[in-house]
C-alpha cells in the first residue's frame, strides 16, 4: 500500500502543479466523500458488483467562460463478489473481492446552473493494489464454471485508463456527484499465461458508478 500511495503522490505532483497555474486565485477546494459500485465486465467468470466506498480531495477553478476546470484525487476500495465452490466439500459461496485504489482524474465541467448544476468529463487514471479475497480460506474455491482458483485472479493489472462522464449538483459548498468511468485498460491481462491456463483468453473492464457528496471550503 506504501508503493501505492508513494506512485499516486508522484503522479500527482506535476498534475497539481498545472492546476494551480491555471486556476490561480479562484480555487475551491473540495473535500469527497462517498460510495461506488464497481461492475467487473468479463466473459470468464460472473462477477457481481457489491458498494465500495471513495473519500478524497477536489480543486475546481474558472477555466474559460461557461466552463471549470476540476482535477481531483481519489481514494477508493472497490468491491464485487464472484460464485465459487469448494472442491473438497462441494460447498457453494460467493467470494468476495476487495480493490484498494486511487484515482486522478482531470475534468472539464460545463456549467448549466453557476454554482448549482453543471456536467463533466474527462480522463481518469487508476493505480491498483492487487484483489483482496475477504476469506483468506476460500483461495483454492473453484470458480463457478471456471477451473480457476479464487486465489489465482489476484493479480491484476498496476494501472487502468477511464474516461469519465458526470453530473454535479447542489449549493456553492455542498454537492453531490453522481458519475460513471468505464475502464479501457484489460484488468485481467495479467493472468494470460498459456502454460498455465491453455486455450484459455482473460479479458475484463471495469466500470465503476460512484455517488459523492463534495462539501467545498
Amino acid at each position: 500500500m506504501k508503493k501505492l500511495l508513494l506512485t499516486v503522490a508522484l503522479a500527482a505532483s506535476p498534475l497539481l502543479a498545472v492546476a494551480q497555474w491555471e486556476y490561480r486565485d479562484s480555487n475551491r477546494i473540495g473535500i469527497i466523500g462517498g460510495i461506488n459500485q464497481m461492475s467487473l465486465n468479463t466473459d470468464n467468470f460472473d462477477a457481481k458488483p457489491e458498494i465500495g466506498w471513495n473519500v478524497g480531495l477536489s480543486m475546481r477553478g474558472n477555466f474559460y467562460n461557461d466552463f471549470d476546470m476540476v482535477y481531483a484525487m481519489q481514494f477508493s476500495e472497490n468491491k464485487f463478489a464472484v460464485a465459487t465452490t469448494n472442491p473438497l466439500t462441494a460447498q457453494k459461496k460467493d467470494v468476495g473481492f476487495k480493490l484498494p485504489s486511487a484515482q486522478i482524474s482531470l475534468m472539464l465541467s460545463y456549467k448549466i446552473v453557476e454554482n448549482h448544476l453543471s456536467i463533466e468529463f474527462g480522463p481518469m487514471l487508476q493505480v491498483n493494489d492487487k484483489f483482496k479475497i475477504d476469506d483468506d480460506a476460500s483461495v483454492n474455491n473453484v470458480i463457478d464454471g471456471t477451473m480457476i482458483k479464487a486465489g489465482d485472479i489476484r493479480k491484476i493489472s498496476k494501472f487502468n485508463f477511464y474516461p469519465v462522464a458526470g453530473v454535479t449538483f447542489g449549493i456553492k459548498h455542498l454537492r453531490a456527484n453522481v458519475q460513471y468511468a468505464y475502464g479501457l485498460t484489460n484488468m485481467l491481462g495479467n493472468l494470460n499465461d498459456a502454460t498455465l491456463y491453455p486455450g484459455v483468453k482473460f479479458k475484463g473492464n471495469a466500470g465503476i458508478l460512484s455517488g459523492n457528496l463534495i462539501i467545498y471550503l
